[in-house]
């Protein structure tokens, strides 16, 4: 058995009367917390909002943040991405990778609510994660994280899940699965009452009950959202903070306004019209502010990049120079990403020389392939050899794919490529438009980006595997290859550490050498907080727990 023991200054223009609206019902909430000074309360906003707090539907940050307070799952994630016990303080897995057993915790209580009738709360046990798991299986709740049991043996026990007593909850699998425990740890696996979900139905969206540091006040949906202090709370002597206060300001401007106004604790990332005045030319904090707020930044676990459909069926990809391979990688060269990240992004990021996962989840000691740096000269001479195998004297134009929010890279890889003659359209459209033309496969060329669900390098190569073609997996380019399926697919049974990161280094190669993805850069987690904030440590994931912060 394999053992794991618990080892822009001031804007005036930023004065209008939405500013002023919010700037009211923030000053309300300051006076409110000044009635009661002993309280240590952190607020802050939340500009993407919240559509629910049950942790079955935990798809985008916002939510997973706002759940990341109230639940609690058998494992979780420290500050360095490293998989520590939660609710479960040890566990073994079994010679042949695939029986879990997790040993429980007998001190975590659920938080008290009238559901559980005149107990108030009762003790978390095994059965309650077989109940929370199945529920997630179930095709009535529709849960958007039904994938991350995919390797679950669900006719084993009915499910996949079992609790031989209180104490222990065991999970078998179909195949060995080496990222498994990592995906443990995301929000969807937190575990819940049945009592809490049968009392209050469909509305358990906005009345959850979990075992987390903070349990649930109010929500007043679109303006307020209050936590208060789980005092039974197993991880001793967390939580410091009385209360978290979360607010829904839309305008980001306007948030960082009552940011510097110490209205709220912490901005999260940095708003282009906002990037010149805080920050220097290096990505360091403006001098005029220092002292007054901190700036945190750690590599994000985000690559953003510009995918290329490598459907040769494709019409789009038939008419289209992109079918070349020589183009391709020319297109690869002709970027400057290090001048992009310097003078565009002002040194928020690292520029994508390598493959497509990001730096935070490839350690120093193991080697990466050689990616694209910029090489004109290798440029040149690709895109001319891209010619005489097209038999052409001019490239037709190309269309990249954007949304208005990325438009400056985009803009900036237009002028890159104009440089050797590649004339480029972009076509900009809706969020929501674009990620439907994209999933099937109606744009050859698009800018995208791809943050991890769970730290493991494995979640950005399957978005290359062809078992997870769009629009029912993530590949969206169609990359297509016998002998990357063929390592990705076993890459389970390298269980060593060295033998994994000896495959993906495989399948980094294959993926460069045929250049259907041009990766940009990888993303940095960018954070301003108050000066009296402390143990606020941000993580690759851009996950927070508030459960360590004192105020």
């Amino acid at each position: 058995m394999l053992n794991w023991k618990t080892r822009n200054r001031y804007f005036p223009l930023l004065i209008n009367s939405g500013l002023f609206i919010g700037g009211l019902f923030f000053f309300m909430a300051c006076q409110h917390r000044s009635q009661e000074p002993e309280k240590s309360v952190f607020s802050y906003n939340e500009a993407n909002g919240i559509g629910t707090l049950d942790p079955a539907y935990t798809k985008d940050l916002a939510t997973i943040n706002a759940c990341e307070q109230l639940y609690n799952g058998l494992v979780q994630l420290d500050e360095n991405m490293n998989i520590v016990p939660a609710i479960a303080h040890n566990w073994s897995i079994s010679e042949d990778f695939l029986t879990y057993t997790f040993d429980l915790r007998g001190d975590v209580y659920f938080h008290k609510n009238v559901c559980f009738g005149s107990m108030e709360t009762r003790a978390v046990k095994a059965q309650d994660f077989v109940y929370s798991f199945r529920r997630i299986l179930a095709p009535k709740i529709a849960s958007p994280g039904l994938w991350i049991f995919d390797k679950v043996d669900t006719t084993w026990n009915d499910s996949g899940f079992f609790a031989p007593n209180d104490s222990v909850f065991q999970i078998k699998l179909k195949t060995p699965y080496s990222p498994f425990l990592s995906i443990l740890t995301m929000k969807y696996c937190s575990v819940i009452p049945v009592a809490a979900v049968e009392y209050y139905g469909t509305d358990f969206r906005k009345n959850p009950v979990g075992t987390g540091p903070f349990m649930f006040k109010f929500w007043e949906e679109g303006l307020k959202l209050v936590y208060l202090k789980n005092p039974d709370y197993f991880e001793k002597p967390y939580p410091f903070l009385d209360a978290v206060n979360i607010f829904f300001l839309i305008d980001r401007q306007s948030e960082f306004l009552l940011f510097l106004q110490n209205k709220i604790d912490f901005v999260s990332g940095i708003s282009p019209a906002l990037k010149d005045e805080l920050l220097t030319e290096d990505g360091q904090l403006a001098e005029k502010y220092r002292g007054r707020f901190h700036l945190q930044k750690t590599p994000y676990l985000n690559t953003e990049y510009i995918g290329i459909l490598a459907d040769t069926n494709s019409p789009l990809v038939k008419n289209s120079p992109l079918k070349n391979l020589a183009f391709r990688q020319a297109l690869n060269y002709s970027i400057d990403r290090r001048k992009m990240t310097r003078y565009l992004l002002k040194n928020i990021g690292q520029p994508a020389e390598f493959g497509m996962v990001p730096t935070g989840l490839w350690p120093d000691k193991y080697s990466r392939p050689e990616g694209y740096a910029y090489n004109p000269k290798k440029a040149e001479e690709l895109f001319a050899q891209a010619k005489k195998e097209l038999n052409v004297s001019k490239f037709s134009v190309i269309s990249i794919a954007a949304t208005n929010k990325s438009i400056d890279i985009v803009k900036f890889v237009q002028h890159e490529w104009s440089r050797f003659g590649i004339e480029t359209e972009i076509a900009l459209n809706q969020w929501a438009a674009l990620r439907e033309m994209v999933a099937n496969n109606k744009v050859n060329l698009f800018r995208a980006s791809w943050v991890a669900d769970y730290p493991d390098a494995e979640n950005y190569f399957i978005l290359f595997g062809s078992d997870f073609f769009s629009p029912n997996g993530p590949n969206y380019t169609h990359f297509n290859s016998d002998a990357y399926d063929s390592l990705l697919k076993n890459i389970n049974f390298a269980y060593s550490i060295e033998s994994k990161f000896a495959a993906y280094r495989m399948m980094d190669s294959i993926i460069i050498a045929n250049a259907s993805v041009i990766p940009l850069y990888y993303d940095d987690v960018v954070r301003f907080s108050q000066i009296d904030i402390q143990g606020f440590t941000p993580n690759p994931m851009n996950i927070f727990s508030l459960k360590k912060v004192k105020k």
